[in-house]
């Protein structure tokens, strides 16, 4: 069956990977177009094809367009492209923003050709990861019906899965995305820190911590994350909580005693929902990390009533 050929805008990790993986499936590569001639050329001699600074050079030649700039970019670019005539009718022009709906796709549906978003669920470090990564991995579909099931057999083309969204879910969408990628991200730095304060460099605290992520993660996978759950809040064990925020408090910021405070407080929702916490222990949780998000030596205060 042939395959629709396609035009990169946009060399960075997520394209430059997303156009190996389409070109390994025999996808037509026609060529690819940076705003730096030099990182288009880069990855024009690794695919074997022609290199643009001017996209629409080469844009009406494909078939699918994925324009994969900064999220920033990209409607000034589909503009740039669209009043240059390089888009036709029938054609399918792809970004891959998880926040931004296809309409971001400034000029492209009046020239007639259809919008679509394209983001995977993963997070892209470098191409080479992505390359591993990006197969397997979910990817969130929106934009205009009639292009949507020839995107769906790409993706599926590539060994990954999808699901189709609306446009006015796609903020919400990716919010979850970033909390579960890039918080999880900020909370390694946050215990890989703490971990120095007894000696440990940051490279030895993840190395110990690691097994403890990755067993967590395969429990969320096993039991779902309610049933997962563990530790102090799940027990409702007062005095070791207690005893986090005393030592939080020597070594710390207040901002960092908040945010221990603030997962804190959420995480009893979900030892409620799971049933291993009464209400009279939430309510009693409740108290000590609301008190120590607002006043960080909480410990002492609770000690002098």
């Amino acid at each position: 069956m042939l395959k629709p050929s396609f035009v990169l805008i946009g060399c960075g990790k997520v394209g430059s990977a997303l156009a190996c993986l389409l070109k390994e499936k025999n996808y037509p590569l026609v060529g690819v177009a940076s705003k730096s001639l030099v990182s288009a050329q880069k990855l024009a001699e690794k695919l074997n094809c022609q290199a643009v600074d001017k996209p629409e050079k080469i844009t009406s030649q494909a078939e699918l367009v994925f324009i994969t700039t900064p999220d920033r970019e990209i409607a000034q670019v589909a503009q740039r492209v669209a009043e240059k005539g390089g888009f036709h009718r029938g054609q399918i022009v792809i970004h891959t923003s998880g926040v931004c709906e296809a309409g971001e796709l400034h000029g492209v549906r009046k020239a007639g050709a259809f919008a679509v978003s394209m983001h995977p669920i993963q997070s892209v470090a470098d191409v080479e990861t992505a390359l591993k990564n990006l197969p397997g991995s979910y990817f969130a579909l929106e934009g205009d019906a009639e292009a949507l099931p020839v995107v769906a057999a790409l993706v599926s083309d590539l060994v990954t899965r999808f699901f189709f969204i609306q446009a006015k879910d796609k903020p919400l969408y990716h919010t979850a995305a970033c909390i579960i990628s890039n918080y999880l991200v900020g909370l390694t730095y946050f215990s890989t820190g703490l971990y120095q304060s007894f000696g440990l460099s940051r490279k030895e605290a993840f190395q110990a911590l690691l097994p403890l992520i990755q067993g967590t993660l395969d429990n969320i996978k096993q039991n779902g994350p309610i049933l997962a759950l563990t530790g102090p809040v799940d027990r409702g064990d007062e005095k070791t909580i207690e005893s986090h925020l005393n030592a939080l408090t020597q070594k710390v910021t207040q901002e960092e005693v908040g945010l221990y405070c603030a997962l804190g407080l959420y995480i009893i929702s979900v030892a409620r929902e799971k049933g291993s916490l009464s209400a009279e222990q939430a309510a009693r949780l409740k108290t000590i990390f609301t008190t120590g998000r607002i006043q960080p030596r909480v410990l002492e205060r609770l000690k002098n009533k």
